[in-house]
């Protein structure tokens, strides 16, 4: 794009290290997820991790309840290379193990820990192996006596629950650690966020919890992470959706892609489509998505079906296609060639790959791929 916008502002915060990815200190926001694979079916788990991993995911949370789920976590472990934050409720002891076998992140509440030995113990262990923690609170597992004194979930409930937890780590002198404080509803989120951003200075972990479905999921996430990132607020994000895994990853590059916080892939500037569509731009757009989900590079890509909004759309992007009779292709900005209805897809596909081995061999020469053969 032409024009140039003012990069938001990001909140400044300490820098921790999940495995080989930082959090935080000015570090690329980073997208995770979480498995839904019984942890104990290794190679279920395993195939679904490397899934995220191709589709962009820089964390993979996997919950690890027992005992048994923790012996097979170290056995995942070794099978994959994102670093793995291991969740852990009440047991200390399972904590411990984890950390034996090489967990980059542990997500607890040192509160349903137990006694203050049994945290110390816990945070002696990540501090010996510079394993950082993250505390996960939840609007619908409020302490007892927070339900009691608030009657119901509310944002200072919420920052309430974060500081006591914090309060545990700071009279630890343990640090490096993360917060989330997680609701299903979007304003209680986000207001709780606001508050507890200008309390403390350990990064901020994302997420509008039990979200929905993949649409209203997604919609209730880009609200409340949008507003919230908007503000320069949020240093990690999950989209959670009662979903594929693979498709939070999706969403949420899309949602650091629209706020120009991070880019990665391709970005589909398309039309609604409507009478005046000189091709079917809907098949067009999904066909090409889920031809293109290898990409990483970042582009602006975009495909308009009629002569009104085509050529100033495609002028702004890199490669755009403008309806027509016949319709025309436009390389950086200038028209290029016309492309007839049936050969749509496959023509776009190959400027656009070709384009990202035209950069790769500028760049970065050592990681050029062939060209896709699309014939």
């Amino acid at each position: 794009m032409s024009q140039d916008y003012q990069a938001i502002a990001r909140r400044t915060s300490r820098q921790i290290m999940v495995g080989n990815v930082p959090i935080g200190g000015g570090a690329p926001v980073a997208v995770q997820s979480m498995t839904n694979t019984e942890t104990c079916d290794v190679s279920a788990t395993v195939e679904q991790i490397k899934r995220l991993e191709k589709a962009g995911a820089d964390l993979v949370r996997v919950s690890v309840p027992t005992m048994e789920a923790a012996e097979a976590f170290g056995k995942i472990k070794q099978q994959v290379n994102l670093p793995l934050i291991s969740d852990i409720h009440f047991d200390y002891k399972i904590a411990l193990r984890v950390a034996e076998l090489g967990v980059d992140c542990l997500r607890i509440n040192p509160g349903n820990i137990g006694r203050e030995d049994r945290v110390k113990a816990v945070v002696e262990k990540a501090r010996d192996n510079d394993i950082p923690i993250r505390i996960g609170v939840n609007a619908g597992s409020l302490e007892k006596e927070l339900q009691k004194k608030y009657g119901e979930p509310t944002p200072e409930a919420l920052v309430e629950s974060a500081m006591r937890h914090i309060d545990i780590l700071d009279r630890l002198n343990f640090h490096d650690f993360k917060v989330s404080i997680k609701a299903s509803d979007v304003f209680m989120t986000v207001h709780a966020y606001r508050q507890l951003a200008g309390q403390i200075e350990q990064p901020l972990h994302l997420g509008i919890t039990e979200a929905g479905g993949l649409r209203s999921g997604s919609v209730k996430s880009a609200i409340g992470l949008g507003l919230l990132l908007s503000e320069g607020i949020g240093d990690t994000i999950r989209v959670s959706l009662a979903a594929d895994p693979v498709e939070e990853i999706k969403v949420g590059f899309d949602i650091l892609k629209s706020l120009k916080i991070r880019n990665k892939g391709i970005n589909l500037i398309a039309c609604p489509s409507c009478s005046r569509q000189q091709f079917d731009v809907i098949s067009t757009v999904n066909t090409l998505e889920a031809r293109l989900e290898d990409i990483i590079e970042p582009m602006d890509v975009a495909v308009i079906g009629c002569v009104v909004n085509g050529p100033g759309e495609a002028k702004e992007a890199e490669i755009g296609l403008t309806g027509g009779t016949p319709n025309l292709l436009y390389v950086d900005g200038k028209p290029n060639h016309k492309v007839e209805n049936e050969a749509l897809v496959d023509e776009l596909e190959k400027e656009i790959r070709q384009r990202i081995t035209r950069q790769q061999a500028q760049t970065h020469p050592e990681k050029v791929i062939p060209i896709k053969d699309i014939s």
